[in-house]
């Protein structure tokens, strides 16, 4: 599987592809967040951990590591913010139609309370099903460990449809 063959430009059946390969397979989900943070490099920036991905949602968690840490001592704001953005945009992009593609247009975050320890980012979106023009509103919510909401996101994604002559 050559890197080269995947473009990660908005492209769900990129997305599916990888996802439904490596997923089944022992330590596959280990290998799809590597890959993930080879092929978008910042996204990788949180070391984050891709629990499950379906159309319209997906779980990520991140762990609470020195890099990602603030001068208070928790999480820091963008850490969660590319977690929340993250959570959200891989739910909508693996549903989308192979004709579609998607790009993040705004992202709003409320910050709770002190993020630390393990956090798990669960986002939803109704999924469109053509790849006609339009803005899809996506939800994210990050608790930690003991269940307790630590930050919502919410970020808005503008679906098209692809150029042609791209994958």
């Amino acid at each position: 599987m050559k890197l080269a063959a995947f473009d990660l430009s908005g492209s769900g059946k990129t997305l599916r592809t990888i996802w439904d390969r490596l997923a089944p397979l022992p330590g596959g989900k280990r290998v799809f967040d590597a890959l993930l943070g080879v092929l978008a490099p910042y996204t990788g920036s949180v070391s984050p951990h891709f629990e499950e991905i379906r159309p319209g949602y997906a779980r990520v968690a991140m762990t609470d590591l020195r890099p990602i840490r603030n001068h208070v001592g928790s999480v820091h704001a963008i850490a969660l913010a590319n977690l929340g953005e993250m959570s959200t945009g891989l739910g909508l992009m693996f549903g989308l139609p192979d004709d579609a593609r998607a790009i993040i247009t705004q992202l709003q975050i409320d910050y709770l309370k002190k993020a630390r320890g393990r956090l798990v980012a669960e986002g939803s979106c109704e999924v469109p099903a053509t790849n006609e023009r339009r803005d899809v509103e996506a939800v994210s919510t990050i608790r930690d460990e003991r269940g307790n909401v630590v930050a919502t996101v919410r970020t808005t994604w503008r679906v098209g449809p692809k150029p042609s002559g791209e994958r």
